[in-house]
């Protein structure tokens, strides 16, 4: 029995997705629960596979099983493809697994010909309606199947509008749109080099392999990328008979999503059209009717749409995202898919949801992605500085955030601008071509369009800042320039846009932090219900800590003291310690630094309140805290009495030719003891100051880039004799540990050995990647893209905690450290204790916490409990 390509619709359910695509599936699903869907086809996303692997053709058996479900179709329906009595219609929509809007664009009315036309003109009494859907047809197939720029038939339509005073699209009449297809097949003819295919057959398969091409044009694989979809699924092709909305005032078309995508409320949130076709809405061509006016124009379809979105979102448990079609006065549901919303609707909607009992806690916890998370932390205009900016211009909020930045009027200005300051992409309206200016982009300013536009929809999936309709703006591309409310700006002047009211200010606007609503702090308690890792903060001083706290941290996982040594008031004083001439010199210097370091460990003790604070002591080679520029060379010469040229010999002599692998962390303690003594002299001091103000004190003392035991017992012999001297000589009583990063892929397979003298270990993964792959982080970006593109690496190790190399010695070191000390404390404190999937892998092999940025710490929280609820689900599975 041959493999099957081809699906009818009644054949497919949402649980196909990888193989109909999500809107094949869709479609099947919702055929299956009795909803009325125009019928149609599915072709898998192994017939794509399929055409990429026959040198992009289409093998003859795929080709006889679509002519087979087509004859199928054309029997179901009463139809015909090429008929000139009764035609048969149909779109073609391409159908990824995951939905992707860089994908290729729907072509409806396939199918149309000179000689069909006039049969469906007939068949309906209607000529103007068959020539508006023909003029459409080959619009869509020359600008989606053989790259004729839709400008070149937009100048028709507007020329043969201005010369009769129509405003609107449906103006036209039948003798209007008569002469615009022919047009349209003139501008054809002469774009691609022939004649417009009159043959339908034609038509269908070259619309089927546009689709099959579209997976692999430069809009998809950078979407993929963006959200790091796999580039062998190949999507889907789905023919479905047209339904009409273009027929007269009893048809329509719109979009509605079951819940608001924007605040996450329980009510439909949607536009549609009277007298149009589905890409009438989505492009912005004409102005449309909010969904609840529908209840005015037709109550009994408002009805009907009403208990089948909520029958959809009860069965899919999820917020959905609805197109459809009124024909004759007859609802057709096109599509559902689960909807794209901003950030706060997405926790909005999922905590919702839980509360009506639909889903689960735990599921509620796996639906919040990190990027939302992320973005919730938008900022906000601030209120005084609103009240006095000049306001351009009111558009439809179409999705929240603040945003600051220069103007540019194309996707390719927008990306080189972004590479040096903030960018706000300004278009007449957007399309999938625009997708990587968008990503660029802050914000993004339409002239043109709905809360449903792609603008709207694709800034609201990325959680950007977007404004969408200001029709009282005036852009002249080739002189790069926007007037608006009697101002004329020029490409790079700065606007402010507010994605919250739909407002667009003169110049920059002051911005304040985000705010989370109370389902926020609710999804944020579960997580820690659920959850077992510990999350810390990296934090190196009073404010980063403050900040970490607020956040929900239950510790600081690092505090690097290097970062306490740039501060003004004593780059100086190390300057001069790290130039001494000899160790009695260099001890004055440290005796002057130490108070300074006492009193910053003392403003994060008082912040943390007995939460455990590991510090750790100096990390960076010395030269990275030697002036570079002429003038601080000559002033610091000065102060310590010798030449400009004796103390550049000086600077030569420390700089490193590798200084990331050379004369740094515990090789500096070894080397000059006193560096790490008065570290360690200073947090003692710290915390029985504290303590003696009754602050609870649990410091935990961190000796970086340890490789060999020894290493790690001498430095640690030294400081514990030091602070214990302290707490005898002060009579205190303040809980300190000594333990070690562990961040050479040699102290992994040591592990077992350095254990014996840590308390524990903490593993920087930032330095262990680097030196496991050895790749320079700050180098690395050089290659890393190009290596992902040609799929050498899945992903940025620097970004992903690398799962065969750097965690498997992660893996080793945790198994033998804990031979040696079963309770040993065991966590992470590079950039990875922030990522998700680094979390996930992070529990997998037994840490106890992980620490990360202040601003990644909610991220964290709800990451090890999304790690936690699926460590479960393998048990339970195995």
């Amino acid at each position: 029995m041959s493999k099957k390509y081809v699906y009818n619709f009644s054949e497919g359910n949402k649980d196909m997705k990888s193989l109909l695509g999500g809107k094949g599936a869709n479609l099947g699903e919702m055929k299956g629960l009795g909803i009325s869907v125009p019928p149609g086809f599915t072709i898998t996303t192994e017939s794509c596979n399929s055409y990429y692997e026959n040198g992009e053709r289409i093998k003859p058996e795929i080709l006889k099983q679509i002519n087979e479900q087509l004859q199928i179709l054309e029997e179901n329906i009463g139809k015909k493809l090429g008929s000139i009595d009764n035609p048969l219609l149909v779109s073609v929509r391409s159908g990824a697994v995951f939905s992707m809007p860089g994908m290729m664009d729907t072509i409806l009315n396939l199918g149309l010909n000179d000689e069909t036309t006039i049969a469906l003109a007939k068949k309906n009494n209607n000529y103007r309606f068959a020539y508006d859907s023909y003029r459409r047809f080959i619009q869509m197939f020359s600008d989606v199947v053989m790259d004729v720029e839709k400008y070149k038939f937009e100048e028709v339509l507007t020329r043969v509008k201005n010369a009769n005073g129509y405003e609107q699209d449906s103006e036209l009449n039948e003798k209007d749109l008569f002469n615009i297809v022919e047009e349209f097949k003139a501008i054809y003819k002469k774009e691609v080099g022939r004649e417009f295919p009159m043959s339908v057959k034609e038509q269908l398969m070259l619309a089927i392999e546009a689709v099959f091409r579209s997976w692999n044009n430069n809009r998809a694989k950078v979407y993929r990328r963006l959200h790091n979809i796999s580039d062998k699924l190949g999507t889907a092709v789905n023919i479905q008979a047209m339904v009409f909305g273009n027929m007269g005032d009893n048809c329509g078309t719109g979009v509605s999503f079951s819940r608001n995508p924007v605040t996450g409320e329980d009510e439909l949130f949607g536009e549609y059209l009277i007298n149009a076709q589905g890409e009438d809405v989505v492009a912005g061509i004409r102005t449309p009717k909010n969904i609840s006016v529908l209840k005015d124009d037709m109550p009994h379809l408002y009805k009907e749409f009403v208990e089948i979105s909520k029958k959809l979102e009860q069965h899919y448990k999820d917020m959905q995202d609805i197109e459809f079609t009124i024909e004759d006065g007859r609802l057709y549901i096109l599509q559902t898919r689960n909807a794209k919303r901003t950030p706060n609707a997405v926790v909005e909607v999922a905590v919702s949801l839980a509360e009506e009992g639909v889903i689960s806690k735990e599921e509620v916890i796996l639906r919040v992605g990190t990027e939302e998370i992320n973005k919730l932390l938008h900022a906000t205009f601030e209120e005084k500085s609103l009240k006095e900016a000049k306001q351009l211009t009111q558009g439809l909020a179409a999705s929240p955030g603040a945003a600051v930045g220069g103007i540019y009027f194309t996707a390719q200005e927008a990306v080189e601008a972004a590479k040096t300051k903030p960018v706000i992409l300004v278009r007449e309206e957007t399309s999938p071509e625009d997708i990587e200016g968008m990503i660029s982009s802050e914000a993004i300013v339409t002239l043109r369009g709905g809360m449903t536009s792609h603008a709207a929809v694709v800034a609201r999936g990325m959680g950007k800042c977007c404004v969408c309709g200001c029709q009282n703006m005036i852009i002249n591309y080739a002189e790069k320039t926007l007037k608006i409310a009697g101002v004329t700006l020029h490409e790079g002047d700065i606007i402010s846009v507010d994605g919250s009211s739909g407002k667009v200010y003169l110049g920059e606007v002051d911005k304040v932090d985000a705010k989370f609503s109370n389902r926020f702090n609710k999804l944020l308690g579960w997580a820690d219900g659920i959850r077992e890792l510990k999350v810390l903060a990296n934090a190196d001083n009073e404010t980063d800590a403050k900040v970490a706290f607020e956040f929900g941290a239950e510790g600081i996982g690092l505090c690097r003291t290097e970062h306490m040594f740039f501060e003004e008031d004593r780059i100086s004083l190390v300057r001069k310690m790290i130039l001494a001439s000899d160790t009695n010199e260099r001890l004055r210097f440290l005796d002057r630094l130490q108070p300074i370091q006492s009193e910053d460990f003392y403003k994060i003790f008082k912040e943390a309140q007995g939460k455990s604070v590991n510090i750790r002591l100096l990390d960076p080679p010395l030269h990275e805290f030697l002036p570079k520029d002429k003038n601080t060379v000559k002033l610091i010469a000065e102060e310590i009495g010798i030449s400009v040229n004796q103390l550049e010999a000086k600077i030569a002599s420390i700089a490193e030719f590798n200084p990331m692998m050379g004369h740094r962390g515990c090789r500096l303690g070894i080397t000059y003891p006193e560096i790490y003594l008065m570290q360690a002299k200073a947090i003692s001091s710290a915390a029985i100051r504290a303590r003696k103000e009754g602050i609870e004190v649990n410091v935990e003392i961190m000796i970086p880039l340890v490789g060999l035991e020894k290493e790690l017992a001498v430095l640690r012999e030294q400081i514990v004799e030091l602070v214990e001297k302290e707490i005898q000589l002060y009579n205190a009583d303040f809980k300190y540990k000594v333990g070690t990063m562990i961040e050479i892929p040699r102290a992994c397979l040591i592990a077992d050995k350095i254990a014996e003298h840590a308390d524990f270990f903490s593993f920087g993964t930032n330095d262990l990647t680097q030196l496991t792959f050895g790749y320079s982080r700050d180098d690395a970006e050089k290659f890393i893209d190009i290596y992902k593109k040609k799929n050498i690496l899945e992903s940025d190790p620097f970004v992903h905690l690398d799962d065969s190399g750097v965690l498997e010695l992660m893996k080793l070191a945790v198994e033998k450290a804990k031979t040696t000390k079963s309770g040993i404390k065991l966590g992470i404190c590079g950039e990875h204790g922030g990522d998700e999937r680094s979390i996930l892998l992070c529990s997998k092999i037994g840490l106890g916490y992980v620490s990360c940025s202040p601003y990644r710490v909610i991220i964290a929280r709800i990451a090890a409990a999304k790690a936690a609820i699926k460590n479960v689900e393998a048990a339970v599975n195995k």
